[in-house]
């Protein structure tokens, strides 16, 4: 008799050495990504439950009016978020987006400090549904549409 696998077998054992190389790739993949991972909060979730401190999340949620403060070095800005629930203070240090304003939605990826303090890598302003371009401020509504087919 010959020691070699009947073509069923062999394929068997091929088919089982293909499930065990995709189950190893994926949990390399897992592994390999878990600290890339970046779990989401909006302040009320942030005061009940706060991430550990140096845990890299996002926070978001809309900036309060009258809370954008500019620190003596310039570049360092520190707010508050809030969700009508509850506030959570954000210091950034860098160049602001355009639409970054009071009263505006905001994503932050950042890290909770011991003090309570959401230190922010950076920020995303978001706009509202009513949002208009700069150069289609002064225009009339058949103008700016005219411009946007233009550009399609």
């Amino acid at each position: 008799m010959s020691a070699a696998l009947k073509p069923k077998h062999q394929r068997l054992a091929l088919v089982l050495l293909a499930v065990v190389v995709l189950i190893g790739a994926a949990l390399l993949a897992i592994w390999g990504l878990r600290g890339q991972a970046s779990y989401f909060y909006v302040p009320s979730d942030m005061v009940a439950d706060p991430p550990e401190t140096g845990r890299a999340v996002r926070l978001g949620g809309m900036v309060e009016v009258g809370s954008i403060e500019t620190l003596p070095d310039g570049v360092t800005k520190a707010f508050v978020v809030g969700d009508g629930k509850a506030r959570v203070n954000v210091r950034y240090t860098g160049i602001t987006p355009d639409l970054f304003v009071e009263g505006s939605g905001v994503v932050a990826d950042g890290r909770l400090a011991a003090d309570g303090t959401f230190v922010a890598d950076t920020l995303l302003a978001k706009h509202d549904e009513n949002y208009m371009p700069r150069e289609l401020e002064d225009m009339s509504d058949a103008q700016a549409k005219a411009v946007v087919a233009e550009t399609q």
